[in-house]
């Protein structure tokens, strides 16, 4: 697929597809910036009860902005339309400062799909939440979702600096990509036999007790899932803007590893936090998938571009999953995609990719 070209027609997208929310912004500008399409979005979290443009959402279309040299219209805040024109991927330093506690996790769910065809190595610093409610949690991304795109051939290497929590933030995390990424395609369609389980227990600025209690309690709810090595490492530490814990768990198995994450908050016990994880991860793993409910969504992007068919089986088919694929067929038709499987659902993923060519 060309790169670069206007003479490829103007995409113009309507933003409130599906859940309509930020997944649409993030997928969207992504795919226009790896295929060098032009695109309006318009209807910007339309739905949301503050619509449009709010901080996280402009700090990744910014970053996006600066890695693509693009051209953009309505990056302000509230903005419910954006035009944005990419001019290539390019590899260099860059930093992004959400201000708040806006997702890091899902900055870099915006960026890496991009960031696999820059034209050479890329360093970032980004800073904002680590560890926030609605998103992804930095030991599933790096532990269990990294681990996923290593498999298709793309080694991204993180450092977490500081965590940052909900409602201060203040975290920051440190990422470098190669560039120049030849995507293999993932097959993962069978998990097979679980041979580890692995996770990791935090408290920022609270008593050690809380990171203990969160590990021992999902332990304890694993524990009738059989006899195979199990290590939850703890991680206490006093250095953040503010208190903050959670868990996350993965099963490492012959095809695949699958996840699942929780994040205390105040008035919700430690032992509530661990389970809470443990049994996400018990439930998923009960289907069989390779996927757990979260990977499927976040993977599509890689699928498309990589070179040969992909096939996956995940525990459940999201309105998240369904979204993309959604989105994927407008702004991409050439590259067929096969679900088969009912919402909510246990499904199979087949994706034909077609890597984007160097222009």
């Amino acid at each position: 697929m060309p790169r670069s070209g206007r003479a490829i027609p103007l995409i113009e997208l309507d933003a409130s597809l599906g859940e309509g929310g930020g997944q649409v912004l993030r997928y969207s500008l992504a795919i226009a910036s790896i295929t060098g399409r032009d695109v309006r979005l318009f209807n910007v979290r339309i739905r949301r009860e503050r619509p449009g443009l709010q901080r996280q959402h402009l700090a990744a279309l910014r970053l996006l902005a600066a890695l693509t040299h693009a051209y953009v219209e309505g990056d302000e805040l509230g903005s419910t339309e954006i035009y944005f024109r990419p001019s290539g991927i390019f590899g260099g330093r860059y930093v992004a400062d959400v201000g708040t506690a806006g997702s890091i996790t899902l900055m870099l769910q915006s960026v890496l799909p991009v960031l696999a065809f820059a034209d050479s190595r890329v360093e970032m610093v980004l800073r904002g939440g680590t560890d926030v409610p609605r998103s992804p949690t930095y030991d599933y991304f790096s532990q269990v979702f990294l681990e996923h795109l290593r498999r298709m051939s793309y080694e991204v290497r993180l450092e977490l600096v500081r965590r940052g929590h909900y409602p201060r933030g203040g975290g920051e995390v440190r990422a470098v990509v190669p560039g120049r990424v030849h995507l293999s395609p993932l097959r993962a369609e069978h998990r097979g036999a679980i041979l580890r389980v692995g996770g990791r227990s935090h408290a920022t600025m609270l008593p050690r007790h809380v990171a203990e209690r969160q590990a021992a309690a999902a332990l304890a709810e694993l524990r009738g899932l059989g006899k195979f090595p199990t290590n939850v490492d703890l991680e206490v530490s006093d250095y953040g803007m503010g208190p903050g814990s959670g868990i996350a768990i993965w099963a490492v198995a012959e095809g695949s590893i699958l996840g699942s994450d929780a994040l205390g908050r105040r008035g919700k016990p430690a032992e509530e936090v661990g389970r809470e994880a443990a049994k996400s991860l018990l439930e998923d793993l009960s289907t069989g998938a390779a996927l757990d409910r979260h990977a499927s969504d976040m993977l599509l992007p890689y699928m498309m571009f990589a070179d040969g068919v992909s096939s996956v089986t995940g525990c459940a088919l999201t309105s998240h999953a369904r979204t993309v694929v959604e989105l994927a067929r407008i702004m991409v038709p050439e590259i067929s995609m096969d679900i088969e499987g009912a919402p909510g659902s246990p499904f199979r993923l087949i994706v034909k990719g077609s890597p984007p060519s160097r222009g």
